[in-house]
């Protein structure tokens, strides 16, 4: 069976490659629950065993949703200012659908994960895993538009694929992202089986404000026992640097906004004017703990950074990371594509995907025994 759906002119490209390859080639979470409507996708009905995901049987719309997604135009973060995510516009004609399913990791609404994954028979290989937490300053975006469009690629280059959504700024402070974070990456190894997916082969994929949550993923404790590989677009990986950037004379509204999202993100104002020495101390340390560099010990995830040469998440914001995972003994990679492109808008460049593929092969590859 076939499928026409819309994709991105700017992920043109990934469709394009998609029709030449064969079809069917954080913090303990509660057990899992129903998330509400799911994608019904080819595949057999959801699980039904004891303390196994369920999931509902709806359709859901193709095409493309706001928040940090692949594919042609901008979309408009909380406040219509464009955030560097895209939608969708060209259309172009896939091989038959991986099976999709949604979960609920977590008791609250945003605590829910999409599932892609490709049967191959009850003697298949567990295959490796890639978790994609999408971006929106923090404050937006989601899981579904064009994520699923890259998501079934993958699940087409053999991965199985899961995309989550976490709680989102100001509501939620921080850390409350990467325990969410966290508690996706749990529930996807806890519950491995259902997919045919390998628990000990996981790597994460980040875009803007995910990829911050992407390498705090890497870094945090030892980050290997977490995550076997990152892969960070755009990464605003020091949220201090991040504010202290939007109050530069020619700040870009886009950087003025990030700073904006810093403070909603930990819930205070870093103002080295405050007579408030407790309140600017509590503030430094949720800054200090929301930076990625301030995790970075051997043992680290391997990673793949990546920024537009234009971008407003400048590329300091990985060499700095990059230095100190060096240092660390922790293989890292950083990598500029030319032109003002900021996270997923990076898949307009041809080279990004391969070298997104290449680096996941590389590092999800099966031990040796």
């Amino acid at each position: 069976m076939r499928k026409t759906l819309v994709c991105g002119a700017a992920f043109a490209a990934v469709c394009v490659s998609a029709v030449a390859v064969p079809a069917g080639a954080h913090a303990n979470a509660p057990g899992p629950t129903p998330s509400g409507p799911a994608v019904t996708e080819p595949g057999p009905p959801g699980p039904t065993e004891t303390g196994s995901p369920s999931t509902s049987s709806t359709s859901q719309p193709e095409g493309p949703q706001d928040g940090g997604t692949p594919g042609g135009g901008q979309t408009a973060g909380p406040d219509g200012e464009p955030d560097g995510t895209v939608t969708a516009h060209a259309v172009m004609v896939t091989p038959e659908l991986p099976k999709v399913r949604g979960y609920a990791y977590g008791k609250a609404s945003a605590q829910r994960i999409d599932a892609y994954w490709r049967d191959q028979g009850p003697r298949a290989r567990p295959r490796p895993v890639v978790l994609i937490l999408h971006g929106g300053y923090w404050l937006g975006g989601d899981k579904g538009g064009g994520w699923k469009y890259f998501a079934r690629r993958l699940t087409e280059e053999g991965y199985v694929v899961l995309s989550a959504n976490y709680r989102l700024a100001p509501k939620a402070q921080w850390p409350a992202q990467r325990d969410d974070s966290l508690a996706a990456l749990d529930f996807i190894k806890r519950h491995a089986r259902l997919w045919n997916a390998d628990p000990s082969r996981v790597a994460v994929l980040g875009s803007s404000a995910g990829g911050h949550l992407a390498t705090q993923l890497g870094t945090f404790g030892t980050g290997t026992r977490q995550v076997r590989g990152v892969v960070a677009l755009s990464p605003p990986n020091n949220p201090l640097m991040a504010f202290q950037d939007g109050l530069k004379p020619g700040a870009s509204p886009r950087q003025v906004k990030l700073r904006r999202a810093v403070t909603d993100l930990v819930g205070c104002t870093p103002d080295t004017a405050s007579d408030d020495a407790v309140g600017l101390a509590e503030c430094a340390g949720r800054l200090e703990d929301a930076s990625s560099v301030t995790h970075v010990s051997p043992g680290d995830a391997p990673m793949l950074l990546m920024h537009g040469s234009g971008d407003f998440v400048p590329v300091a914001q990985s060499t700095e990371l990059a230095t100190a995972l060096r240092a660390a003994g922790v293989p890292v990679t950083v990598k500029t594509v030319e032109g003002d492109m900021h996270a997923a808008e990076m898949l307009d460049d041809e080279h990004t995907y391969p070298t997104i593929v290449s680096f996941l092969k590389k590092h999800l590859k099966p031990r040796a025994q």
